[in-house]
C-alpha cells in the first residue's frame, strides 16, 4: 500500500513538472524623488520617466484575445510609498457601470481595477487592492493559495480617479507599511485585472487563463527593482475614544465611556505584532438574520477588525466551508449570543523562510459573575514545500465558558498545482483534528481528505469527512458530529460560440451522511440540468434534488412544531434567475417548491437593488419559507432593506433595517463614517429595536446611540 502511494506521488510530481514554462512579464519600479500628488490626474514628471506596461490580455470572454480597450500601468516608490498609475482607455466613458463609492464595497459588478502585490514573490499569498471609476476602495488578502479572497482585511491607503473624455484614471497610494514583506527581495509578484462591466469583459497582465483566478500569485508577472524603502520604527498606533447612550425597554439610559488602545509594531518586515488594550467594536455592522430549516446551528461570519488583520494565516485544510473550523475567531467575546468584554489581545504573524506563523491569545473579563473571564489562544503554522504546496498544524488552547482541559490540535497537507497535466488546477488536501475538554466523552477525533479539479471546462471534486461524537472543539466551529460525510461534484461547464450565451453549466452534487455505525442519516442528488450565463449579464437555472433524512430524535423547526423521529424522503425543484448587475435596477428571485417532512414546503426568495443616484443605492430582499407537514403548518419570514447615501470614498452613511417574523422584532442599524485621515476615523452608529406586545402594539425594545472617535500615526 505504502508503495502504490509513493508512486501516485511521484506522478503528480511528473505532472506538475511536464506543466507549461511561460516566461513572466515584467515591470520595474521607478524611484521618484518628486511629490505624488494623489488626484487622479498622472500629470507629475516621474509618470512621464516610468517603466509601463502598455497592454493587457483578454482572459474573458475570448481567452488570449485582444482587449476592446488597451490599458496602460506605471509603478512609482519613494522612500516610504508605493504609488501605480493606470490609465484605462474608453471611447464611451458615458456607459462606463459604476455606483459604489463607499469604502470595502464589493466590486465584482461594475467596472473596476485590481492590483496584486506578492511581497514573499513565493506565488502563494498575496496583497489585493481594487477601484472603481468612482475611486470606491475595496483591498482583501489572497487566501486559500489564491483560490478566494479575504475581503474583511482593511489596510490604509489612498485612491483617487477621474473620468476623462476617452478613459478613465486611478492614482493609488500604498504605505509601505501597509505590506510585510522580505527586504532582501528585489522583486515581487505582481499583477493587474480590468473589468470592462457592460461587455463583460475580463483583461489581465499575466496568468491569462479561465482556469486562473488573479490571486494565484503564482501566475503573477515580476514587479523589479523593489528599492531600499524606509519602513520607520513600524510603530502605529491608534487611540479610541467610544461613547454609549443605552437605554433598555422603558428603563432609565445609561451612558459609558471608553477609551481603548491599539498598536501594530512592525518587528521585521515580514513580521508584525499588535495589541489592542480595552477592546471596542462598537461600529461593527449587526448580524443579517438568517432562516434555519435544520436542526444545526448556523455560522455568523467575523467582523471585528482585530481578528480579521492576518486572518489568513488560520485558514486550515482545503474547502471546509461553513460547517468545520478548528478556529472561530468569534467564540472570543461573544459567548451564548452575549457580548463579553476583551480587556486585552495580542497577535503576531509574518513569514521566516518558507515558513508561515501566526498566533493570537486573548483575555476577556466576567459578565456579572455568569459568564467566567477566560484566557484563550491559537497558533498556526505552515510550512511551503514542492511549488505551490503545504504542511502545517493548529492548535487552540482555552474555553469561552473557562472549562478546564479545554485544548485542541490539526495538521493538514495540501498538494496543489495549476500545471496539472499542461496548466490546469488540481489539488489534494488530507487534515486530521483532535479536540479535549472537561465533560468531552467518546471520539473526540475528526479527519478528512478532498480532490478537486477546480477549472472552467471541467469542475470536479470528491470529499469524505469523519467527525467523532466527542469532537466539539472549544474555540472552533462544527455544526454536526458523529458522522461519515461523502460528497461529490461533476460540472461540465462549455462556452458556446455564440452572441447570446456566455456559458453553460450542467452539474450534478451527490452527498450521503452515515453514522460512524454506517446507518444513513441523510443524502441529498442534486442535478442541475440547465444554468445558463447570457453575453446580456443575465443567468437562469433549473435545479432538481432527491432528498432525504433520517431523525434518530425529535427536533424543534418552528414554534409549536417538532418534528418526531424516522425516515424522510423528498424532491424538491428549484427555479433561480437574475439580471445583469450593470444596469440601474436589477436582482435575483428563485422559487423552490416540494416536499419537506412528509409534508410540503414553498420557498420564495427575492432580492432588488436599485441605484436611484450615483451616490445613493437601495437595496431590498425578501424570503419567505411556508411549509404544511405532518408535524404542523409554519412560515417563517425575513425581510430586509438597506439604503446607502455614498457622497464619497471616505463619506458614506448606511441603514440596515431587517424584521423576522419568528423573533417578531424590527431592528435597525444605522451608521455614519468619516475617514478624515489615512488613520482617522469617525463613526457614529445608532441601533434601534422594537417588538409586539401581547396586544399587538409595538414596544421599544432597545435604543443604542454610539459615537467612536478612533485616530493613528505611522511612525
Amino acid at each position: 500500500m505504502k508503495n502504490h502511494f509513493l508512486w501516485i506521488f511521484l506522478l503528480l510530481l511528473h505532472l506538475q513538472s511536464i506543466g507549461q514554462s511561460t516566461k513572466k512579464p515584467v515591470i520595474a519600479f521607478t524611484f521618484s524623488e518628486e511629490t505624488i500628488r494623489v488626484d487622479g490626474l498622472l500629470n507629475e514628471a516621474g509618470w512621464q520617466q516610468s517603466d509601463s506596461i502598455t497592454t493587457l490580455g483578454m482572459v474573458e470572454p475570448i481567452e488570449n484575445g485582444a482587449p476592446t480597450y488597451n490599458t496602460t500601468v506605471k509603478v512609482l516608490a519613494d522612500a516610504k510609498n508605493i504609488y501605480v498609475g493606470i490609465t484605462c482607455f474608453d471611447t464611451q466613458p458615458g456607459a462606463i457601470v459604476a455606483f459604489s463609492k463607499a469604502r470595502d464595497s464589493e466590486l465584482e459588478d461594475e467596472d473596476y481595477l485590481k492590483i496584486i502585490f506578492d511581497t514573499f514573490n513565493d506565488g502563494r499569498n498575496g496583497y489585493i487592492f481594487a477601484i472603481n471609476p468612482f475611486a470606491a476602495r475595496y483591498d482583501a488578502l489572497v487566501s486559500n493559495n489564491g483560490e478566494s479572497e479575504n475581503s474583511n482585511w482593511d489596510g490604509p491607503w489612498d485612491a483617487k480617479t477621474s473620468i476623462n473624455t476617452n478613459s478613465w484614471s486611478a492614482e493609488i497610494r500604498i504605505p509601505v507599511s501597509t505590506l510585510t514583506y522580505n527586504k532582501k527581495l528585489d522583486s515581487w509578484g505582481f499583477n493587474v485585472e480590468r473589468r470592462i462591466q457592460r461587455l463583460l469583459e475580463v483583461n489581465r497582465w499575466s496568468g491569462i487563463s479561465m482556469d486562473y483566478k488573479v490571486g494565484q500569485t503564482l501566475h503573477a508577472g515580476s514587479l523589479s527593482n523593489v528599492p531600499l524603502f524606509n519602513s520607520g520604527i513600524g510603530l502605529t498606533p491608534r487611540v479610541s475614544l467610544t461613547g454609549k447612550l443605552t437605554q433598555d425597554g422603558t428603563e432609565s439610559a445609561n451612558y459609558d465611556l471608553k477609551p481603548s488602545l491599539d498598536i501594530t509594531q512592525r518587528i521585521t518586515t515580514d513580521i508584525t505584532a499588535q495589541l489592542t488594550v480595552n477592546t471596542d467594536f462598537a461600529e461593527t455592522e449587526v448580524d443579517s438574520r438568517q432562516t434555519n430549516l435544520t436542526r444545526f446551528p448556523l455560522l455568523y461570519p467575523e467582523k471585528r477588525q482585530f481578528f480579521l488583520e492576518g486572518a489568513d494565516i488560520f485558514d486550515f485544510g482545503i474547502s471546509l466551508g461553513r460547517s468545520l473550523m478548528p478556529f472561530y475567531s468569534r467564540r472570543i467575546g461573544l459567548y451564548n449570543n452575549q457580548e463579553v468584554p476583551i480587556n486585552w489581545g495580542a497577535k503576531v504573524n509574518g513569514k521566516v523562510n518558507n515558513t508561515y506563523f501566526g498566533g493570537l491569545v486573548t483575555q476577556t473579563g466576567d459578565v456579572n459573575s455568569v459568564i467566567p473571564s477566560s484566557k484563550m489562544g491559537v497558533l498556526r503554522v505552515k510550512q511551503n514545500i514542492l511549488k505551490e504546496s503545504s504542511v502545517g498544524m493548529i492548535t487552540t488552547i482555552g474555553d469561552p465558558g473557562n472549562r478546564n482541559n479545554a485544548w485542541s490540535g490539526g495538521i493538514d497537507f495540501t498538494y496543489q498545482t495549476s500545471t496539472f497535466g499542461g496548466n490546469k488546477n488540481f489539488l489534494i488536501g488530507v487534515w486530521g483534528m483532535y479536540a479535549n475538554r472537561e465533560g468531552l466523552d467518546g471520539d473526540k477525533s475528526a479527519v478528512g481528505f478532498k480532490i478537486d479539479y477546480p477549472n472552467d471546462l471541467w469542475d470536479w471534486f470528491v470529499q469524505y469527512r469523519r467527525i467523532g461524537d466527542a469532537f466539539e472543539p472549544s474555540m472552533g466551529f462544527v455544526s454536526r458530529n458523529n458522522i461519515s460525510t461523502y460528497s461529490a461534484k461533476v460540472a461540465y461547464m462549455p462556452r458556446p460560440e455564440n452572441r447570446v450565451i456566455r456559458q453553460h453549466q450542467f452539474r450534478f452534487s451527490p452527498s450521503l451522511t452515515t453514522d460512524l455505525n454506517h446507518n444513513w442519516e441523510s443524502y441529498e442528488l442534486s442535478f442541475t440540468p440547465i444554468n445558463v450565463s447570457l453575453e446580456s449579464g443575465d443567468n437562469f437555472s433549473l435545479n432538481f434534488a432527491p432528498s432525504g433524512e433520517f431523525l434518530k430524535d425529535s427536533f424543534y423547526i418552528a414554534e409549536d412544531v417538532t418534528i418526531e423521529p424516522g425516515a424522510y424522503h423528498w424532491s424538491s425543484f428549484e427555479f433561480e434567475a437574475s439580471t445583469a448587475s450593470k444596469r440601474a435596477v436589477n436582482g435575483t428571485a428563485a422559487y423552490r417548491c416540494g416536499g419537506f417532512y412528509g409534508g410540503n414546503l414553498d420557498q420564495v426568495e427575492l432580492q432588488l437593488n436599485w441605484r436611484l443616484m450615483s451616490f445613493l443605492i437601495l437595496e431590498f430582499s425578501y424570503e419567505n419559507n411556508i411549509a404544511r407537514i405532518p408535524a404542523g403548518d409554519f412560515s417563517k419570514e425575513l425581510l430586509a432593506v438597506r439604503t446607502a447615501l455614498n457622497i464619497n470614498s471616505n463619506l458614506n452613511f448606511s441603514l440596515f433595517t431587517q424584521y423576522d417574523n419568528e423573533s417578531e422584532s424590527v431592528g435597525s442599524y444605522s451608521r455614519l463614517r468619516w475617514t478624515f485621515a489615512p488613520l482617522g476615523d469617525l463613526f457614529v452608529v445608532y441601533k434601534h429595536n422594537i417588538q409586539p406586545k401581547i396586544t399587538d402594539k409595538w414596544r421599544q425594545d432597545q435604543n443604542q446611540l454610539i459615537v467612536k472617535l478612533t485616530y493613528g500615526l505611522a511612525l
